[in-house]
């Protein structure tokens, strides 16, 4: 008997689907977490950066010997190492350098070259998606083989797989019983990829954004104008503007999520189910038991458990951290015991 065995990027997606029981129970629906942490680089940017490489190689764009270079919270760029590692390409990667000390370190581990820029407004010129395609540019010019700026926000290669990947597993794995999906957005390819794969097959299956404070994505949606109000702990969520990856998204129900919800929420995954995520996945799930409460019982409803909260260890886990910020540890979480 012959047994096949994929690369490391074919084992990018098919995410496995878990039944939430926490909260399925106190709602009366099923709420299901795609577990996108289990991908090869611990986080579901995986998808984002392998969907668009292999854009960016069918249209000539990346050539064998080229660059990647991005501009990333962390997660787009450890993709983006994953996958440009695997297929023999080496990446920049420009980070503001207000992000977790892990993901930092987990960036150095893959051998990237690393250039941390002071976190800026987008309309500054020092912006870090603006330094990497500056820098894109002068290695595309200057290296032998090119090199290509990935584009994350506005590269709709990123929400076209999703449309193809995500959003297709998800109905398939609820053999098209779903009545709901709501995720957070950075770049908006996640959420705008799989509500077009689902609508396409239902058109009655409502979207949901989660938005953290300090987005003005939640206030869009709503109300029709950008407008950001409060803060977040959270990372590589939130956007000040709508990216040509979001644009033409039916968001059916918005929802502001504030870290005095989603943090907690994080907590009580790690308690109640033994995942051990993020906070993009408390304010998923968050988000998702606010829209289970608006649909009532009797309703299926996904969300994304998109990363490890080991990757945010230096925020979830310190208590003066969290102090600092309003939050707490919860009592059963006795760290002084580490």
């Amino acid at each position: 008997m012959t047994t096949m065995h994929g690369s490391t990027i074919d084992h990018i997606g098919n995410t496995p689907l878990i039944r939430l029981n926490h909260v399925s129970d106190a709602t009366g629906c099923e709420i299901l977490g795609k577990a996108e942490f289990m991908n090869p680089g611990g986080s579901i940017k995986d998808r984002a950066a392998l969907g668009i490489v292999r854009d960016a190689e069918r249209r000539g764009r990346l050539r064998p010997g080229g660059i990647i270079v991005e501009g990333t919270a962390g997660n787009t760029g450890i993709g983006l190492a994953v996958v440009g590692n695997a297929l023999g390409y080496d990446t920049v990667i420009v980070m503001p350098d207000n992000q977790s000390r892990d993901k930092i370190d987990t960036l150095k581990s893959y051998g990237v070259t690393l250039h941390l820029v002071p976190a800026v407004p987008l309309r500054d010129p020092n912006h870090f998606t603006k330094v990497s395609e500056r820098i894109a540019a002068e290695l595309d010019e200057s290296h032998e083989h090119g090199a290509l700026w990935a584009n994350q926000f506005n590269n709709t290669a990123n929400r076209a797989f999703h449309e193809q990947t995500t959003g297709v597993e998800i109905w398939d794995q609820t053999r098209g019983e779903i009545d709901g999906f709501i995720c957070s957005v950075g770049t908006g390819g996640t959420l705008a990829g799989v509500a077009r794969a689902l609508r396409a097959r239902n058109a009655k299956v409502q979207i949901g954004l989660a938005d953290p404070g300090g987005s003005a994505l939640y206030h869009f949606f709503a109300h029709g104008e950008l407008r950001a109000e409060g803060s977040s702990i959270s990372e590589g969520i939130g956007n000040s503007r709508i990216t040509d990856n979001l644009a033409d998204t039916p968001i059916d129900r918005p929802y502001r999520v504030p870290d005095s919800d989603a943090i907690p929420m994080v907590y009580d995954l790690i308690r109640r189910e033994g995942l051990s995520v993020g906070g993009s996945s408390g304010v998923n799930v968050a988000g998702a038991v606010r829209m289970a409460k608006d649909l009532g019982p009797g309703h299926t409803i996904v969300t994304l458990l998109c990363d490890s909260a080991m990757r945010y260890r230096a925020r979830l886990f310190n208590r003066a951290f969290l102090v600092d910020k309003g939050l707490t540890l919860p009592d059963w979480l006795n760290l002084d015991q580490c």
